[in-house]
């Protein structure tokens, strides 16, 4: 694939194409500039040349009804993959508690097309849950949690992690429907926020997504 120095996007990714070759298309999605000068950006093929505003929208129709959380008190560093991951996995919403500014790196530009949601504490998320009728499930393993791998995890829920280290506060915990773990075999006590955060929304996908 083509990847060009005057690329109109700034991610420059293994995938990336060139102009657009032949005729045209006069779709309203496609950005003229990408279609001149290539699309350099992490998305899947079907939103090549699309604008960035059409993929949220699209988006927008086909995400799941399952919210993520992280508690963010000493700017952790996984949020920007917890965000790459809740898009990748088609999360309707990442949810930050605590400090506002969160180090995006590792999101690769996902957060442009993911919706993001900040609350200065953890009671203002459970007002916004409340509000909303989403159910908290707390992930971490503390006494008295059960196992992912046998727990029916709803429809319509919020995912809410701790950071990494101290994991959940008392205060998440407590707001919590049911505290969830996922069940580990070696000897580490914990796996990294980020990682625990990808396997439990794919444990989500695994019960409510159909496949052919």
């Amino acid at each position: 694939m083509t990847e060009l120095p005057d690329s109109p996007t700034h991610e420059l990714s293994t995938s990336g194409v060139g102009p657009w070759i032949g005729e045209l298309p006069e779709e309203p999605w496609y950005d003229p500039e990408l279609l001149e000068k290539g699309d350099t950006r992490n998305v899947i093929d079907r939103y090549r040349y699309w604008k960035m505003e059409a993929i949220v929208a699209d988006l927008d129709e086909k995400r799941h009804p399952f919210h993520v959380a992280i508690e963010n008190w000493q700017h952790d560093m996984n949020i920007g993959s917890i965000v790459r991951s809740a898009n990748a996995f088609g999360a309707d919403t990442v949810h930050i508690v605590g400090r506002k500014r969160w180090n995006k790196r590792g999101a690769m530009v996902t957060d442009r097309y993911q919706h993001v949601l900040h609350h200065d504490t953890v009671a203002d998320l459970v007002a916004w849950t409340t509000e909303h009728e989403l159910p908290i499930l707390a992930i971490d393993n503390v006494p008295g949690c059960v196992k992912i791998e046998t727990y029916a995890l709803p429809e319509r829920c919020l995912f809410l992690f701790g950071q990494e280290g101290p994991g959940l506060s008392a205060e998440a915990i407590d707001a919590a429907e049911a505290v969830i773990e996922i069940t580990q075999f070696g000897s580490t006590r914990s796996i990294n926020a980020s990682a625990a955060a990808a396997v439990t929304m794919h444990s989500w996908i695994m019960q409510h997504v159909k496949f052919d």
